[in-house]
């Protein structure tokens, strides 16, 4: 019995331990307005292409999306590239391909089928190129982080001097919104550091709603899909439950009649 007193104890200890560090650890992300949010969320064109000119200046010299083909550019649901456009942009890559008739490796320019093309060779390339952290793959990265779209939006604009008391080792930044508030990831973004074409101000606060938006249509490309099919799924159910009450009611007013 007292093993047990003691083992209750023990757990109760690390409970409560554990509740407050996560409430110590708890961050309140910023908000804003996601146009696919909601049953009938879609996702802004303009915002998806932005997004897309963000990733490939500023994101796609560590981080990869080893999920995305160029083709994926100018489907439904997503950015919408004209074909011709996501042609130009998959030929403006360089693809390893191969082998060819003597046996040896060649590069071409990419084509609508290549997947995006990776910032390094391996792994082992991208830890040394970056002070042994190895740059995320962001293909899925919204769905693999918790908070989602809020934390990335976030993360992205955390960046500021350390509290006094905290220190940082060499390669390392503070982000108010990473856990553990430690990254080595350095600001990736500055107002201007792109040039928008349709003329929008490529803010730090705009080009990382673009960015994230861009992610999330790449984690979830048929959310818009989605969508429809659960709004034609909670329209037939309406319509089935009007239809199940009247014929209940008709039933029932049969048998009270005969009664």
């Amino acid at each position: 019995m007292k093993k047990l007193f003691k083992l209750i104890l023990i757990l109760s200890f690390f409970s409560l331990n554990s509740a407050q560090t996560f409430a110590a650890e708890k961050v309140d992300y910023l908000k804003t307005d996601w146009s696919f949010k909601g049953l009938f969320g879609k996702f802004d064109r303009a915002a998806l292409q932005r997004g897309y000119q963000v990733y490939t200046e500023v994101c796609a010299s560590c981080h990869s999306m080893k999920y995305l083909s160029y083709r994926n550019l100018s489907e439904e649901g997503g950015p919408e590239f004209s074909v011709a456009a996501a042609k130009a942009i998959a030929a403006s890559f360089e693809v390893t391909d191969g082998p060819n008739a003597d046996g040896e490796m060649f590069t071409r320019p990419g084509k609508l089928s290549d997947k995006f093309v990776m910032p390094y060779d391996n792994v082992k390339a991208a830890q040394a190129a970056n002070g042994g952290a190895y740059p995320p793959d962001m293909s899925v990265l919204v769905k693999a982080r918790g908070g989602g779209v809020d934390y990335i939006y976030s993360l992205l604009q955390g960046y500021e001097d350390p509290p006094s008391g905290v220190t940082l080792d060499d390669g390392v930044y503070y982000n108010k919104y990473m856990y553990g508030n430690k990254i080595r990831m350095a600001a990736p973004l500055s107002d201007g550091i792109v040039e928008y074409g349709d003329g929008t101000n490529a803010s730090v606060e705009q080009m990382s709603k673009d960015v994230t938006t861009f992610l999330m249509w790449a984690a979830e490309p048929h959310l818009e899909a989605r969508h429809q099919m659960g709004f034609k799924a909670i329209v037939y159910l309406i319509i089935l439950t009007i239809l199940v009450y009247f014929s209940m009611k008709k039933i029932w007013s049969r048998v009270e009649s005969e009664v």
